[in-house]
Formats: structure tokens, C-alpha cells, sequence
């Protein structure tokens, strides 16, 4: 019996409870992606110094795999407090945090070293900020890598090649409508099913990074992958905003501090873990698409641009992280 949702997360945090008993405090965490994963060992690096700042007192218990559930089940058990800590993309906030939605939004980043810039700076706090109405508190963010188009029919050369084609997005409007502006059918799917899903033919393909493309075996069943890096949507480590207020201000400041210091080490994994899943699918035969004019796909965004920037405070934030030098 396959046990989902709050459910789960209330078994497996009953099962490994004893494994930190040492622990005053044993924050469980979550991340949909498999162990050893950049986001995964950054949390874990987060629980390493946090066990190491509070003298043993407080422990992470990082639950990978998505064993707790998809992302967006993990948001609402996160807000609920049934899970302390959840990685998670920001795509699935969009709907929730208007400012999450720009900071999904195609083509906004120019490149990795510009999307640091404006994480690390006023505007990335401005954007944690905004979880606090929602019962969260956003602690850090961690790196995304740009994500792109994989499909089993063709390489994808021009805009006008996806046409048609039937794309897996995250279930975030942002990413519907993008696929929609580009021509082609968008399809909002748990990561779990994609593999099945493209394999079979349900769907074409889906768009991802290099460490996703490959660690979860897409490039086995779509060969032909388009680099035309039409996002880079941060990751963030949330927390519990129940979980957060049992805890003191000393030890509210320590997680926070935890929590940055992990974000350089998950910086450096992320670059390494990058390069290696790039080896790893080239020498599978997929045929990488890497010259691709970007222009016309910068210029079907401006729907996208107009319906989610809709307000004057929205459209600052846009203009200020293009500002970003």
C-alpha cells in the first residue's frame, strides 16, 4: 500500500523518529529529488551546521525521493506544520505568491552569475519575504540551473518546431501559459509520472536541467535535448511557520544562519553535479541542440510578461531585476 500525502509524512516521521532521539529538536525536511542530489546534500549540509551551532540540539531528518509527497502536496503539509522544513521549487508558489511568479518568468535571468546578484541582494530578500503571509518562513535560496526542452520526436532548432508538440510542465499557471505562448500543448504532471508518461507517448517531452534530465532517466526515453535556457527558477528552503515559533530567537537566528552558509555548498554541488550529468547524457547518444536563436522566443513571452506583472509594484520588480548588474 502506497501511503501519500499528510498521511505519509505523518508515518515516515513516526518511523525515523527514533533515528535522531538524540536530537531535543528533529526537524523533518523535504525534497521530491533522490539522494545525493545538490538540494538534497545542501539541506543536509543546512542540518550539519545547525547540529554543530546548537551542540547536538537541534537535527534535520532530510526525507528524499519525494517520500513525503510531490511538491505540491509538501506545500500545504509544510504550511500545516506536518512537515518542519520543505526544498522546493518555486513554480509550484506561483498561484499562491505573486512575487514567486515573477521570479519564474521566462527569460528574466541573463545568465547564472546574474540570477546570483539578485538572490543574494534586497530583491531576493524582498521575495522571502513574501512567504511570511502564508504561514512560511523562506530561509534560503539554492540553485535551480536553467532549464530546458527534452522530447522522444525531433530536435527542436526553432520556435517553430515545438508546434504541436505535448510538453510535462510544473503545475504552475507561469509555465502553462509560456508553453502556450511558445505553440505547444502544455501538460501540468507530477515528476514522478513523466518518464512513464514520455515513454509511452501521453506526452512529448518535458523541460528541465541538467541534473533532473538526467537523474531521473528522461534522456533514456527523450533523446533530443534544446538548450534554449527559458528559465532559472530559484529553489527555496521554507519552513514551517508553526515549527519556526517553537523554537527561540537564539535558535530562530541559528537556522537562519544554517541555512545561508549551506546556500555556497550547494552552489558548488550544483555546478559539479551540472557537468557530470551533461557527461553522463552525451555519452547516451542524446543529440543536444546548443545554437539556437533565443529572440524568438524572448518575444512570444510578452503576454506572459503583461498577465503576471500585472501591477505597478509587479512590474517594478521586474524592471529591478533586469536593472541588476
Amino acid at each position: 500500500m502506497k501511503l501519500t500525502g499528510v498521511f505519509a509524512a505523518l508515518f515516515a516521521g513516526t518511523m525515523l523518529a527514533g533515528a535522531a532521539s538524540a536530537c531535543e529538536v528533529t526537524l523533518r525536511s523535504s525534497d521530491t529529488h533522490p539522494d545525493g542530489y545538490p538540494t538534497v546534500e545542501a539541506v543536509k549540509e543546512m542540518g550539519r551546521l545547525l547540529e554543530e551551532k546548537t551542540g547536538g540540539r537541534i537535527c534535520v531528518e532530510v526525507f528524499h525521493s519525494a517520500q513525503l509527497g510531490e511538491e505540491k502536496d509538501t506545500i500545504e503539509q509544510t504550511r500545516f506544520g506536518v512537515i518542519d522544513l520543505n526544498r522546493i521549487s518555486m513554480a509550484p508558489f506561483n498561484g499562491l505568491i505573486p512575487e514567486t511568479a515573477i521570479m519564474s518568468l521566462p527569460y528574466l535571468f541573463r545568465s547564472t552569475d546574474h540570477m546570483h546578484k539578485v538572490l543574494d541582494g534586497e530583491i531576493g530578500q524582498q521575495v522571502l519575504d513574501a512567504f511570511s503571509a502564508h504561514d512560511l518562513v523562506a530561509l534560503a535560496y539554492y540553485d535551480p540551473g536553467a532549464r530546458s526542452f527534452y522530447n522522444r520526436t525531433k530536435p527542436i532548432t526553432s520556435i517553430e518546431d515545438l508546434k504541436g508538440l505535448k510538453f510535462r510542465v510544473i503545475q504552475s499557471d507561469v509555465f502553462v501559459d509560456m508553453v502556450k505562448a511558445l505553440g505547444a500543448d502544455a501538460v501540468p504532471m507530477p515528476y514522478g509520472e513523466v518518464y512513464s508518461s514520455i515513454e509511452t507517448g501521453v506526452i512529448d517531452g518535458a523541460e528541465n536541467n541538467w541534473p533532473s534530465y538526467e537523474s531521473s532517466g528522461h534522456f533514456e526515453v527523450a533523446k533530443y535535448y534544446t538548450l534554449d535556457e527559458h528559465t532559472m527558477v530559484p529553489e527555496v528552503l521554507v519552513m514551517a511557520k508553526s515549527s519556526w515559533d517553537k523554537l527561540t530567537a537564539e535558535e530562530q537566528e541559528i537556522v537562519r544562519q544554517a541555512a545561508k552558509e549551506s546556500v555556497p555548498f550547494n552552489r558548488e554541488a550544483w555546478a559539479a553535479r551540472e557537468k557530470e550529468s551533461e557527461e553522463k547524457v552525451l555519452a547516451a547518444g542524446v543529440e543536444v541542440v546548443r545554437d539556437i536563436d533565443k529572440a524568438p522566443f524572448v518575444a512570444a513571452m510578452g503576454p506572459v510578461y503583461e498577465k503576471y506583472a500585472s501591477t505597478p509594484e509587479l512590474r517594478k520588480l521586474v524592471e529591478d531585476i533586469q536593472a541588476v548588474q
